[in-house]
Parts: structure tokens; sequence; C-alpha cells
């Protein structure tokens, strides 16, 4: 397989109306990436993407992330089995964001904690701003510690 490039950033023409893929990594190297379900359009994740994890994307069709975290290039599902099929990608108008339509393998669930959308708490707003956090699941997909081992100190998250 040959390695995808990326084009180098020349005008804002080429940028947001020509067919090049030229993305623009942030200082850190990376890009912001919305992953929805590609069947119900529910958001499932944000994730990074480094251009390494983005070409691996493009090129094997499932989804690969970089972990601020970790600071490693991780393989969506390897270890958990809940890998992300890509069904389409898209970037945006200035190329500094990636939006991707996924099938999800498995118990269809992509957050660590065990839930199917990593947004699974809702924040109150409004009248209700400053209450607690509302859980809009209310069961996990599957059990996390069963799957990963143990949960890491939110500190070293």
């Amino acid at each position: 397989m040959t390695q995808l490039k990326f084009q180098s950033r020349q005008t804002v023409e080429q940028v947001e109306e020509s067919t090049d893929l030229a993305p623009k990594f942030d200082e850190d190297g990376l890009l912001p990436c919305i992953t929805t379900d590609a069947a119900t359009g529910e958001v499932l994740m944000l994730g990074w993407m480094n251009a390494e994890a983005f070409r691996l994307t493009i090129e094997t069709s499932e989804a690969h992330y970089f972990s601020r975290a970790r600071q490693v290039l991780w393989h969506k599902g390897a270890t958990s089995g809940l890998v992300q099929k890509l069904v389409e990608a898209r970037i945006d108008d200035d190329q500094d964001a990636l939006w991707l339509r996924v099938d999800v393998a498995g118990s269809g669930a992509s957050c660590h904690v065990g839930y199917r959308s990593c947004f699974y708490r809702a924040v109150p707003h409004g009248a209700e701003a400053g209450g607690p956090l509302t859980f809009v699941e209310d069961h996990k997909s599957f059990d996390p510690v069963a799957v990963y081992g143990d949960v890491p100190n939110p500190t070293q998250l």
C-alpha cells in the first residue's frame, strides 16, 4: 500500500476550494476529530489525530487516534474489540478539524468507561446551571475493568 501524502498548504483557495487534502495540525501536531455513529448520527467521541493516525485511518478504513494523555498512537478497538470501521471521513472548510462517520463493532460502544458514547452526561444550563450532571445513558455497554483491567486514576489521564 502506498503511504498517503498530504499536500502542502499554499493558498486559502487551495485549502478551502480545491480537492487537495492539506490538513492543518495544531502546534502539538494534532487535529481534533469528532466521531459519530454512521447509522444514527449520535456523537460517540472527540479524539485527536496526529499525521500518522490520520494516514492510518484513511489507509486502513479503521479509526486510529493519538492519545494526548499517554502520548501514543492507538487503534480504536485494538484492546476492546470495539473497532470503529470508517464509513466516511470529512474535513472542515479550513482543514483543521475532522468528522468521522463509523460503524462500531461488538456492543457498539466507543467510550473506555463502558458507555456507548463518551458524551453520556448532560450539563445543566439556564435555570438549572450549577446543578449536578445528568446521566443520559442508563447503562454501560460493557464492563471496562473486564476489558481493560484496572481503570487509571483520573490524575493519570
